[in-house]
This record gives C-alpha cells, sequence and structure tokens, in this order.
C-alpha cells in the first residue's frame, strides 16, 4: 500500500518528520502546563486525551487536531496564545514525503477531484475505517503510527469545512463499501459518515455502480484539482509511490476520463439512495 491521505501504508521516505515549528510549540504546551503545576497524566485527564497523547505533542512528534489545542488552552488559562500559535505549526504527520507536494497544492485548491476504486479516500474516511486499514497493514504498524495518520486525516478532512468556496468530487465504486472492510459496524459508520459529509453545499459525491458496461475509469485511481490561478494538476498512486502530474496534456487527458465517469456514475441522488439501501441491508 501507499502512504498518502488514503492508504496507511509507510515506504521510503514516507515516516513523517518533525519540525521547529511542531518542538515549539511542544515547548510551549510543555511550559505552560509546568507553570500550572500539572503532570502530563493531570492534563491528560482534564482535556480528554491519552498522556502519550499529550507527551507526543510536548516532543513535537505528534500534530494536535484542534480539539487537542482548544482543550489545553481552556485548561491551561484560556488565553488564547496557544491557539494563536497552533496556526503556524508547519507539518502534516502521516503523510509520505511523495504526497507532500500534492497535499501542499490541495489546501489552497478550488477544485478538487477524486476517483477511487481501491478504498474510501483519506477526505471521507472515519477513525474505525482506518483503523480497519491499518489492521492489515505490513509491515505491520506501531500504536503511534496509526494514530499519527489518524490525525493527518483529521487535518485533511478540515478543509472539506473550512473552504465552503472550494469543489470537492467524489466518484467512489460501489464495492468500497460492499467489501465491508473491518465489518458491518465499521461500514454503516462509514456510510453514515459519507451521508452527512455529502450534505455539505460543495461536496458532490458518486457511487459507480458494480455493474457497468461502460467505465472510463478502468486505468485505475485518480485525482484533480485547480488551482487559484486556474492551473490544473493530477495525482496518481502505486503501491509506495505517487506520482505528481503536471504536464498539461496529460492532466487534460484525465479531465476528460473523469468527466466521462461523471456521466457514466449514478447521479448524487441515486447516489445516496443506494447507499441508504446499502446500510439497511447491513
Amino acid at each position: 500500500m501507499v502512504a498518502d491521505s488514503d492508504m496507511v501504508g509507510i515506504g521510503g521516505g514516507g515516516e513523517p518528520e518533525s519540525s521547529d515549528s511542531l518542538r515549539t510549540f511542544g515547548a510551549m504546551v510543555q511550559a505552560l502546563r509546568e507553570h500550572a503545576g500539572l503532570s502530563r497524566e493531570e492534563l491528560a485527564d482534564l482535556i480528554g486525551y491519552s498522556k502519550h497523547t499529550v507527551a507526543s505533542v510536548e516532543q513535537g512528534r505528534r500534530m494536535p487536531d484542534m480539539a487537542f489545542v482548544e482543550g489545553v488552552d481552556r485548561g491551561l488559562g484560556n488565553t488564547g496564545a496557544l491557539i494563536a500559535a497552533a496556526r503556524h505549526l508547519g507539518r502534516q504527520p502521516g503523510l509520505a514525503a511523495w504526497f507532500r507536494r500534492w497535499a501542499k497544492l490541495e489546501a489552497a485548491a478550488i477544485t478538487l477531484y477524486t476517483y477511487e476504486c481501491r478504498l474510501v479516500p483519506g477526505l471521507l474516511q472515519t477513525e474505525q475505517y482506518l483503523r480497519a486499514l491499518s489492521a492489515d497493514q505490513l509491515p505491520p504498524m506501531d500504536d503511534m503510527q496509526i494514530e499519527e495518520r489518524w490525525a493527518a486525516r483529521v487535518a485533511r478532512q478540515q478543509l472539506l469545512q473550512q473552504r465552503p468556496n472550494t469543489t470537492f468530487g467524489f466518484i467512489l465504486e460501489e464495492q468500497l463499501f460492499v467489501r465491508c472492510t473491518g465489518g458491518a459496524e465499521v461500514t454503516r459508520r462509514l456510510i453514515d459518515h459519507v451521508l452527512e459529509i455529502s450534505e455539505l453545499r460543495n461536496v458532490e459525491i458518486q457511487v459507480m455502480p458494480l455493474v457497468q458496461e461502460s467505465h472510463s475509469g478502468l486505468a485505475g485511481p485518480m485525482q484533480l484539482l485547480e488551482t487559484p490561478e486556474a492551473k490544473w494538476f493530477a495525482y496518481n498512486e502505486g503501491q509506495e509511490s505517487g506520482l505528481l502530474i503536471t504536464d498539461s496534456k496529460v492532466v487534460s487527458v484525465l479531465q476528460r476520463r473523469y468527466a466521462r465517469m461523471r456521466s457514466q456514475a449514478l447521479t448524487m441522488r441515486d447516489s445516496m439512495s443506494l447507499l441508504h439501501r446499502m446500510r439497511g441491508d447491513l
């Protein structure tokens, strides 16, 4: 498996690295905690996180999510300083080296299209689904690696809410849900989450049915994005690798394929109806 936003493996160069901003933020949390006379375990109990998470953030090894930052800020004086500092954190944990260039483009994109035939994309994943994927990862992952990757999902998924003027389009193969990765309950929660995300005005989700005589995406998954400068890029993945495509001719071919798939997949309304039926059958 590859190690980007959607997959959970790690390859050469795939380990997330720390950064000066993360280490500085962690030191700030530790200094405020010690000034308040709290141990890591006491702070963890106060904000509803584990002491291991607190330790990882203080040591600059983990990107904190906003719930963590806001909880620590409230617990240590409610000054707003940590919230302001968190805006300058410079690492996305859990992202492989080959994916980071795409992730930077993605964060500023005004249009983002994703076709996926292997697994539900990271922007739509639930924690239970990611953990089910992680259970089959080879080489095996430890708890910290899994936590890092879930933190990466949480950070990326904020794009859906924080960029209401960005269009997000997804074409998902029906088999992704039929496979029932992680079991029936994990799949039910996943479908519920996808249905909830589909209600956002800036999100379009279509399902490609299992039986489809004409399919323009048989060459594999793809991602496309448009920058504020109206430039288009594409991204394709293989095992332990990823390819950022900047050649406008190649990107144009992929755009045409994606456009054709939009006409071949179920409409958004029919897609949601199908997901509701599938959930009821679980």
